[in-house]
């Protein structure tokens, strides 16, 4: 494949397990500063295509190329430092540690060997603290200890510590689960803050709240894509409504 524009392009992937395709020949391509929202039943294959995104998982075939870089063969670590975040479903913040700490933590120039030990504020890093700690909405509770927070605190204290990290894609696995309405709403104008300088792929099954901020749906069924296009295409799509949105 010749170079792109896209900042993820994944072509013919395809990953087994004991013979059964999880993935299957799937072709997903994002723009940049794009919000793309992945829906579809349970064992579609959502969480195993970031999986492979991020290295968790080994592809059996295909391609991943993210700005033009072959990511399949990489480490985890390695994706990471090329500009991949991952959230999980289940938020891993230090409870014990202050949102501040939490967010110099996850800081990239902070995590030599001797970075705990040397650990200097710097100046880049308080600015990058402050201008991530406004866009999680959580400045006023810096010295806060991180178990305090409410759950949906603790789901954007982990989206922060991932923009610390300056990723240029973003995955997010379920980010609203468990949230009450208005921290719901807050994390859409959350993800709509920080897609502006970066791409993001959210797995999601809340309908109204995929409405509310998907730039482009992609629709999983049995490891490929069934459809593509805006919420309203994707509703209407009979194929989509016979395997999804229909039961």
């Amino acid at each position: 494949m010749s170079n792109t524009d896209f900042v993820l392009a994944v072509e013919d992937l395809t990953v087994s397990f004991d013979g059964f395709k999880a993935i299957d020949g799937l072709n997903l391509y994002v723009d940049k500063n794009e919000l793309r929202v992945i829906i579809g039943p349970n064992g579609a294959g959502k969480t195993t295509l970031l999986d492979l995104i991020c290295g968790k998982t080994r592809a059996s075939a295909g391609s991943i190329k993210f700005k033009n870089t072959e990511m399949t063969r990489l480490a985890e670590y390695e994706i990471v430092r090329h500009g991949v975040g991952r959230k999980f479903q289940t938020p891993s913040i230090y409870e014990n540690l202050t949102v501040i700490e939490n967010l110099e933590v996850s800081y990239p120039q902070g995590r030599s060997i001797f970075g705990a030990l040397t650990f200097k504020r710097s100046k880049a890093l308080n600015e990058c603290v402050l201008s991530v700690a406004k866009e999680i909405g959580l400045l006023e509770q810096l010295e806060l200890e991180a178990g305090l927070l409410s759950h949906g605190q603790k789901q954007w204290l982990e989206i922060g510590m991932l923009l610390m990290q300056q990723p240029e894609l973003l995955l997010l696995d379920e980010p609203i689960a468990g949230m009450s309405v208005r921290e719901r709403e807050l994390t859409a104008e959350l993800l709509e803050r920080i897609c502006k300088g970066r791409s993001v792929i959210v797995i999601e099954h809340d309908m109204e709240f995929v409405k509310r901020i998907a730039h482009k749906v992609t629709v999983m069924h049995q490891g490929k894509i069934l459809a593509e296009g805006s919420m309203d295409q994707v509703q209407s799509d009979p194929k989509v409504i016979d395997v999804y949105i229909g039961h």
